[in-house]
């Protein structure tokens, strides 16, 4: 169903007041690569990106590519990313992950949401997130808790469904603000 005019109006109108009262809105998780992006995002399930921030780095330093990463024990990736949570299956995740990277992508994180989808632990938020921040490609707008919640209070969409509140979004946002329109929201 094609969006009223009206709501697309009101749409225009709250982001590009979002867009002037944060114009320095950006990916909060801390990353140079996009593998680094990738753990990070797989990481941020459950968690704070200020809790995943302060992870990362020995994370990073540990594990510089996906072969390191795919290689370290389970038990020290559980005790390095112990308090972002759920660490056991994180952990899985990540392994999992980057042996599917080195082996299908000769470790490099790949740039459709197709391959990335079939990366374990990375789900199309995930996907959307990667796509977006790191490689600047606009596939869909990442839809997590706070997306939806406001979306739904601002009257963009009355859907809970994360698909279907991106849906949604989409029809009602410019390709190029797709990316942008998560970190205003957040």
């Amino acid at each position: 169903m094609k969006p009223s005019a009206a709501l697309r109006r009101r749409t225009n109108q709250i982001f590009r007041t979002l867009k002037r009262t944060y114009p320095d809105a950006h990916c909060a998780l801390h990353f140079t690569t996009p593998l680094q992006l990738l753990i990070a995002t797989i990481l941020s399930a459950q968690c704070t990106d200020e809790r995943v921030n302060q992870v990362t780095p020995a994370l990073f330093a540990r594990c510089p590519d996906a072969a390191a990463l795919a290689c370290i024990s389970q038990a020290e990736l559980e005790r390095m990313i112990h308090s972002t949570g759920f660490y056991r299956a994180k952990a899985r995740s990540l392994r999992s992950c980057a042996a599917s990277l080195v082996a299908d992508h000769r470790g490099e994180v790949p740039r459709t949401m197709e391959a990335l989808h079939r990366l374990a632990g990375v789900g199309r938020k995930t996907a959307n997130v990667v796509l977006g921040n790191a490689f600047h490609l606009a596939e869909g707008v990442v839809v997590d808790t706070h997306v939806g919640r406001l979306s739904r209070r601002m009257g963009l969409t009355r859907h809970h469904d994360p698909v279907k509140v991106e849906s949604a979004l989409v029809r009602l946002l410019p390709k190029e603000d797709w990316t942008l329109a998560s970190h205003l929201l957040i």
